[in-house]
């Protein structure tokens, strides 16, 4: 009987061992609303928008406002003009929409490049002039009968000019404002006491350009970018600008012949008529090692290119 047991009990086992459980599957919720996730999968379908960075540089950034004026000497001229344009130059560069390039230190660059034995500048097609227009401080304060208040304030208003280097025009205005503070108080002779806060006036700076820097991004976007062709052999089209710029294999661009130039009676001016697309070219290879001397391999699409005309004629991004 106890042989009989021992083998039930055994078998049992050996049943149980061999058996396979079937689990529920636990499921897992998106750590996002299921709106918000349904959203982000659509817009990953979308085609992104070929962006082509501008070749910018800033011509002047001064300090037009009082402030500070009496404080100037030869060792620290313009500080808040330098210390504006020098932020403005490091949001262009981190936007990463802009290939940005020295010109407010210019001689220390040809000084250099004398130094070094390179030679040549690389021309760009937009010029930023502008100004810190407006600056002050102000301190502001309650006092009561055991407590007091301290309040001190920069503000901040700076004016930026584009101008288009092959017509000296200058296309497009922006205007930002900053401002910063900081507040100090105390209580019956105990809490906290602020002396003169110097950072207030990079903070006030730099939100007031971070203002105009979006308005001034926009414009440039808008104006649909262009280069130069640089030759035309064997079936191919050599344009300046490459990846470094945001161009890709396989994007599409228009030739332009630049419309006739006259003369305005009403406003002296000299002025193009509409340019003419004549042909449309698509990238198919790179050359060149660094932003300076980077080219597109290009072969024609449709229309015609004349290499006697390569003088009157430029290369255009294709805008929807």
């Amino acid at each position: 009987m106890k042989k009989l047991s021992y083998l039930i009990v055994v078998a049992g086992a050996c049943f149980a061992g061999c058996a396979t459980v079937s689990e529920r599957p636990v499921i897992i919720e998106p750590a996002m609303p299921k709106a918000q996730l349904q959203q982000a999968q659509a817009a990953a379908q979308l085609p992104v928008a070929k962006r082509y960075k501008r070749k910018v540089a800033i011509a002047r950034f001064t300090n037009e406002s009082n402030y500070g004026r009496t404080l100037m000497s030869d060792q620290d001229f313009d500080r808040i003009g330098k210390q504006a344009s020098d932020m403005l130059a490091s949001k262009l560069i981190k936007s990463d929409s802009f290939i940005v390039f020295e010109r407010t230190d210019l001689g220390k660059v040809q000084k250099e490049q004398a130094i070094t034995g390179d030679a040549g500048l690389i021309g760009v097609d937009t010029l930023i002039i502008g100004s810190v227009s407006e600056f002050g401080r102000a301190i502001t304060g309650k006092s009561g009968f055991l407590s007091s208040t301290k309040i001190q304030t920069a503000r901040a208003k700076v004016d930026a000019r584009l101008v288009d280097v092959k017509t000296g025009q200058a296309f497009f205005s922006a205007t930002g404002s900053g401002e910063a503070n900081t507040e100090s108080g105390e209580i019956a002779g105990f809490g906290s006491q602020s002396d003169y806060d110097a950072t207030l006036n990079d903070r006030a700076i730099s939100a007031a350009i971070a203002d105009m820097i979006d308005k001034l991004v926009s414009s440039l976007a808008e104006r649909p970018w262009r280069t130069d062709i640089l030759e035309i052999q064997d079936g191919n089209v050599f344009i300046s600008g490459g990846q470094r710029q945001g161009l890709k294999a396989g994007d599409l661009l228009q030739v332009m012949v630049t419309g006739k130039k006259i003369k305005s009676k009403q406003s002296g001016f000299d002025m193009y008529l509409p340019s003419q697309k004549i042909a449309t070219v698509k990238i198919v290879s790179f050359f060149g090692e660094n932003e300076s001397n980077e080219g597109s391999v290009c072969v024609v699409v449709s229309g015609s290119v004349d290499p006697a005309t390569i003088k009157s004629i430029y290369v255009e991004e294709v805008k929807p």
